[in-house]
């Protein structure tokens, strides 16, 4: 018990760790803060991932997966300010790793691309027929739709299991996605459009804690 009260105390001063992080890095915008504060969400998911091996060793498969999508989006927020499209593929593979502990926790079955496809639909007839956007070429037009994809998938799922199975862990994770979601969206309309500057702000306003919702479900119990 004294183990768990100090895990959840780590937890939570990591948590404000990384969205002090995310207000320098909104206001200085320097790299290296970036990098620094998706880093704690990482240590989240890493410090859950070592503590879960030791009390409750079922469900290990779905807290990796987490974790390395963590890991994943981590790479992806450094190379996403040097190359975009590197970061974007990085990122694709982080969303990856979340679907399949998506699928870790509940089994996929076919209902599931319901969600998953009427995401994904919104999402390409936007990105390719709202005139705001001006991607430059046809390969970044396309490296966007490919990534719509993907995180439609993996959000898809998460609201998927949210309906299967309505728990604590479900819909924090849930959030989570969908938070990720809206934070890609204003990242679109920040690097891609004309638009009001707010729109970066709103993406790493919503960016760090939706992953620091997700690292703490590496924390949960699957029965919770």
């Amino acid at each position: 018990m004294k183990n768990k009260k100090l895990i959840i105390g780590i937890n939570i001063a990591l948590v404000i760790a990384v969205i002090i992080g995310d207000i320098f890095y909104i206001n200085i915008g320097k790299l290296w803060i970036k990098g620094t504060a998706s880093f704690g969400f990482v240590l989240i998911g890493v410090i859950d991932l070592l503590y879960s091996m030791t009390v409750s060793p079922d469900g290990m498969k779905y807290r990796l997966m987490l974790t390395l999508g963590l890991f994943f989006s981590m790479l992806g927020d450094i190379v996403l300010n040097i190359h975009f499209i590197g970061g974007a593929l990085i990122f694709a593979v982080g969303h990856v790793f979340y679907f399949i502990a998506h699928c870790s926790l509940i089994k996929l079955k076919g209902s599931d691309i319901i969600p998953c496809a009427i995401i994904f639909i919104v999402s390409a007839l936007f990105v390719t027929l709202a005139p705001i956007f001006d991607f430059g070429s046809q390969l970044m037009k396309w490296v966007c739709v490919f990534y719509a994809l993907v995180i439609s998938v993996m959000c898809g799922k998460a609201i998927s299991n949210l309906i299967r199975k309505r728990n604590i862990m479900t819909l924090t994770l849930t959030v989570g996605c969908i938070l990720f979601f809206f934070s890609d969206l204003m990242l679109l309309f920040d690097t891609f459009s004309d638009a009001s500057p707010v729109f970066g702000t709103l993406c790493l306003a919503t960016y760090y804690p939706a992953q620091c919702l997700l690292a703490v479900c590496v924390g949960f119990k699957k029965s919770s």
